[in-house]
């Protein structure tokens, strides 16, 4: 038996603010576009990734339970999306985790990061650990300062 190639599409849930959030990560990633809306649903692509925004009323909220994580090049892209999601109503959270002013989730880490925990030796992945538990939004420049002491 053959499986289907069916895609995958996150449903985000909001109160009534749908189409105004879809437009939100629209203006935030590059290529992207909503698809299609009406006054329930606003159909969106992140970079090629397809999403659905439900207005499904407040019964039900975002929790930390679910994130969506962008892998960032360098720094200038880790503070860009940082700094998109925490302003206006948005929260900083630990270890390269906010929340947008909608309340979803984010993880904004650096490539490098990802880098230095899987070449180094356990004392550098320690260190590496340990400065990043300390920080917010990651610094790459600490990060690597604490890999190479």
């Amino acid at each position: 038996m053959s499986k289907l190639q069916t895609p995958i599409i996150p449903c985000l849930w909001f109160d009534n603010q749908a189409k105004e959030a879809a437009e939100f990560y629209c203006s935030i990633f590059p290529n992207s576009k909503i698809t299609s809306s009406s006054p329930l649903i606003a159909s969106f692509e992140l970079d090629g990734n397809s999403f659905v925004a439900l207005n499904g009323g407040p019964k039900f909220k975002f929790s930390e339970a679910i994130s969506f994580q962008i892998l960032c090049d360098d720094q200038q892209e880790v503070d860009f999306y940082w700094n998109a999601f925490t302003q206006n109503g948005g929260e900083e959270s630990m270890c390269s985790w906010c929340k947008d002013k909608y309340g979803l989730s984010w993880q904004v880490i650096p490539k490098r990061f990802l880098e230095l925990m899987s070449s180094g030796n356990s004392f550098q992945v320690q260190r590496v650990t340990e400065t990043m538990l300390k920080m917010k939004k990651l610094i790459i420049a600490d990060l690597e300062a604490a890999y190479n002491s």
